[in-house]
């Protein structure tokens, strides 16, 4: 495969631009430097350990996972500091977390007294302390508790010797659906002050919280710079998609994740690609985007929608008349709505620079939902 050009692959393949990844890593760098705040990327939008060392060379500080499976990929391939953005309170679990813990710091998320108690049982039987961070709601109305119900949840922690506060955090992720410029920046504000705020009511407490955490592709540049946040989370901005082209965040030139996909079937009403939902995904932004048309983004022809998926085929509704020059075989370049749900549908990234095929590298973590 190496050497090749992308258009002699077979389809549909998943395309990483290594140059543009690179573009974005760095950039991201730079504003975590310059703003002095610690960078520590989501891994669940690309899944790979190639690409999370990556980012550690670059200057991470740790990884983000949704899942303790990510997590176990993640440590397989020496990663050492991984935060759990999900409140764990099964004992299958924990006790997989546990076992992680001689070859990495795990850090867990915590929004109820309920698994404060949960936890805190659990690594008292093990007589490990274990690091946590709480999670507080910022709008998204996920996870997270409000910032009113900080005081007695951290109170409630300050009574267990097992589970050790050293973090906030939160996730704007409903700045998806940001309407407008100023929408997202008033989520962004948000996002930082909810962090803000819980922390004083730490240190209010005696509880001295070290990490300020915000996320959020569309808003770290924004709460970013907010005096107080010691980090940044970003996922998404590693490769960038339609729905961050959408928001204005990112461009078409940014985004570093494609599909090749061919033309299958010329009808007299629709042209036929063999990239259906098992390849680029039914997700038109999780959050309610409305920039998105249709279900990618076709570099060579960008006013063709890709308007129907069934589970292997793709359907642009248009007269092909239209389209003298697009034959049966001929390879579309697409750039997916959502990035991260597309990534985990491939078991391989096809890594090229300039449309040369320099090697292919593992989704790592694909379907470790667990």
């Amino acid at each position: 495969m190496k050497g090749r050009h992308i258009s002699h692959l077979d389809t549909p393949s998943l395309l990483l631009d290594k140059r543009v990844m690179k573009q974005n890593l760095q950039n991201i760098v730079q504003f975590a430097e310059a703003n002095h705040v610690a960078y520590r990327p989501h891994i669940k939008t690309h899944k790979s350990i190639d690409i999370a060392k990556m980012q550690l060379e670059s200057g991470a500080v740790g990884i983000t996972v949704a899942t303790v499976g990510e997590a176990e990929v993640m440590v397989s391939g020496g990663v050492e500091n991984i935060l759990i953005a999900f409140p764990i309170f099964t004992a299958e679990k924990l006790e997989r977390i546990y076992q992680l813990l001689d070859r990495a710091e795990i850090i867990l998320t915590i929004d109820s007294e309920e698994q404060v108690d949960v936890v805190n049982e659990f690594f008292r039987q093990k007589d490990e302390r274990v690091y946590v961070w709480l999670k507080v709601n910022s709008g998204l109305n996920r996870c997270g508790v409000e910032v009113e119900d900080v005081k007695a949840l951290v109170e409630r922690m300050t009574d267990k010797n097992y589970v050790e506060l050293t973090g906030i955090y939160t996730h704007a992720g409903h700045s998806y659906a940001a309407s407008s410029t100023e929408a997202l920046e008033e989520i962004a504000e948000k996002e930082a002050e909810v962090v803000l705020a819980s922390a004083h009511i730490c240190e209010s407490l005696g509880v001295q919280v070290a990490h300020k955490s915000i996320g959020s592709t569309p808003t770290f540049k924004i709460a970013g710079q907010v005096d107080g946040i010691t980090e940044i989370r970003p996922g998404n901005a590693i490769f960038y998609d339609m729905v961050q082209v959408g928001l204005g965040v990112a461009t078409i030139e940014d985004c570093a994740v494609t599909v090749a996909s061919r033309v299958a079937s010329i009808k007299r009403n629709r042209i036929v690609i063999d990239a259906g939902s098992k390849t680029l995904s039914l997700d038109k932004g999780a959050h309610g985007n409305e920039s998105i048309a249709g279900h990618g983004y076709i570099k060579e022809y960008p006013e063709l929608i890709i308007s129907r998926l069934s589970e292997e085929h793709g359907v642009i509704d248009c007269n092909p008349e239209d389209y003298p020059q697009l034959a049966i075989g001929d390879v579309l370049t697409i750039v997916p709505n959502h990035a991260c749900t597309v990534v985990n549908l491939f078991d391989q990234y096809v890594v090229h620079e300039d449309g040369s095929i320099i090697e292919a590298w593992d989704v790592s973590a694909r379907g470790r939902l667990k």
